[in-house]
This record gives structure tokens, sequence and C-alpha cells, in this order.
């Protein structure tokens, strides 16, 4: 996904993953002998050719599919470290030194075993290692309307079977813990910037990318998540 409905607010100067592959392994046929290549027709030798191409692009694909999802959780075990440092006093922690994010707060799903640290920032290169906090919007587990944006094929996933009732927690820098229950999802154009709105309630909007099995990303739909702050911490 890229930037999330709404251009950041902030400071630093930023910058779509491809969509992840969900299939399995390729059957890989037989390569015909030299003296069969020899006596094909052209037609032959060029259908040929297109099936090599084809395989090769779909292994090309698959192997891009899992660098994806291997870097997605790579980056969020590096955060989690950075999340503890931050927890014990310590602010903008980055979890690499190169990085130009830091996590800010803590999202869970208990119900669906999801357990993710959000990133400030909402730009495309943070996305890509892990749900990001729009700038411009209150903290997850402050008071206000939170805007979080993550792929709909790694981190964010899971909205796709989300459903109302369902409970989130956020934890904040200093450990507090929020819970949120969602009330809707639903399916809007990029530029229904509303979504982001301050309205005086304490809640969380989480944006991804619409359809989730579309074959490429980036279209102009976008998957939002409402959920209200229930009065519960801990």
């Amino acid at each position: 996904m890229g930037d999330v409905l709404s251009k950041p607010q902030y400071r630093r100067a930023s910058d779509r993953v491809p969509l992840g592959i969900e299939s399995a392994l390729p059957w890989v046929p037989t390569p015909p002998s030299i003296d069969r290549l020899k006596k094909a027709s052209p037609a032959r030798k060029l259908g040929l050719a297109v099936a090599a191409l084809l395989l090769a692009l779909g292994v090309w694909q698959l192997g891009a599919g899992l660098y994806i999802q291997a870097k997605a959780q790579l980056a969020q075990i590096l955060v989690r470290s950075a999340w503890e440092r931050t927890l014990a006093g310590e602010r903008q922690v980055k979890p690499w030194p190169w990085a130009d994010t830091w996590p800010v707060a803590r999202l869970a799903v208990p119900d669906r075993d999801i357990d993710l640290y959000v990133l400030a920032g909402a730009n495309g290169r943070t996305l890509a290692f892990g749900p990001g906090h729009l700038f411009g919007t209150p903290l997850p587990g402050e008071k206000g309307n939170s805007v979080i944006g993550g792929h709909r094929d790694t981190h964010l996933a899971f909205l796709r079977d989300t459903k109302p009732g369902t409970e989130l927690r956020a934890q904040r820098p200093d450990g507090v813990w929020r819970h949120y229950r969602v009330k809707a999802g639903t399916v809007l154009d990029e530029k229904d910037i509303w979504v982001t709105r301050q309205d005086g309630r304490t809640r969380m909007t989480l944006i991804t990318c619409y359809p989730f099995d579309a074959v490429r990303a980036g279209g102009p739909q976008r998957y939002v998540v409402f959920a209200e702050a229930i009065d519960r911490k801990g």
C-alpha cells in the first residue's frame, strides 16, 4: 500500500511493495532432449520458449513473494527489541542503524494470535517493515482517532477476516494497554480521507489495500476497519 490516504505531516523526508505470492509450488516439467528440440517445428519451439518464460516468471514471482514475507517477519523481530528499549524509557529507538523510523506502539489481536509493532510514519518504505502510524493523528492508545496503515499481504492481512466485535489492544510507550472493539469494516476509495478526521472519540482506524486477492497491488480501493475504545485498561 502506498501512502495512507493523507499526506503525512512530519519532518523527515520519505519516499509500493509487490503483492506476495499465495500459490503452491509450480509443477516443473522434464526438459525435452536436445534431439527433440532440433526436430521440433518453429511453432513448437516458440511454444516451448513461451512455456519456459512463463515458468521462469512464476518461479521469480514466488521467490519475490517469499522474500517480502521473510523481510516483513524479520523486521518485526528487530522492531520488538527496539520496543523493549522504548518501554524502558528510551525514545525514538531505531530498530537498525540506518532506519528512518521507530516503534510507537504495539498492536495485538488476542483472538487471532496477532502481535505487531507499529512504526512511525505510513510511507511505503516504512510499511515494508510493519504497520505504520499516520503522522498528524494521535498515537495508538491515546485520545482521538489513531490511523494505522499496512500492507494487505503481510502485516494487516488479518483484516480480511476481522469481524465486528473483535477486540484489539494497543500498548503505549509507557506500557499501558488500551482496548478497542471493532465496529465495522468497509471498502472505500483512497480519496475518502474523512476516515482520518478527529471527532473527539477515542478510536483506531486501520487501512489496507483492497481487494486482498488482486493480482497487482496499488489500486484505488482501500479496506478500512473502524474500532472504538472500550472502557478497560491493563
